[in-house]
């Protein structure tokens, strides 16, 4: 079964943290990583870290109306700052690994089987 995993944070912390903090962020991705990658059946199929939420494109479509603005779609605390496709047999396999990340709200979502 395929799962997106969303990472929210407030940027700031990123954008603020000391090279010691940063250090510890990708240790704790790297971690993750070779947890999963030793886990039978889990699989990290992409990830990427996003751009700054001010980097942001919004695009609405009503109809045959499209409206292009700069910036996120909503203001929020927490901004989208990247995400893991990941394989894993359950969602029970894949939340016993997602603790090893940073502090993130994480929103895990089934990727839909679209004919």
């Amino acid at each position: 079964m395929k799962f997106v995993v969303l990472l929210h944070q407030d940027e700031r912390v990123w954008a603020e943290a000391d090279a010691d903090e940063r250090a510890r962020y990708i240790k704790e991705h790297d971690d993750f990583s070779a947890a999963a990658a030793a886990t039978p059946g889990v699989e990290i199929l992409g990830g990427e870290a996003l751009t700054s939420v001010a980097s942001a494109t919004t695009l609405r479509r009503h109809g045959d109306q499209v409206t292009i603005t700069e910036g996120p779609y909503a203001e929020t605390v927490e901004q989208l700052g990247g995400f893991y496709l990941i394989e894993a047999p359950d969602l029970d396999v894949l939340t016993s690994l997602l603790p090893r990340l940073p502090e993130y709200t994480l929103e895990i979502r089934p990727v839909a089987d679209v004919p």
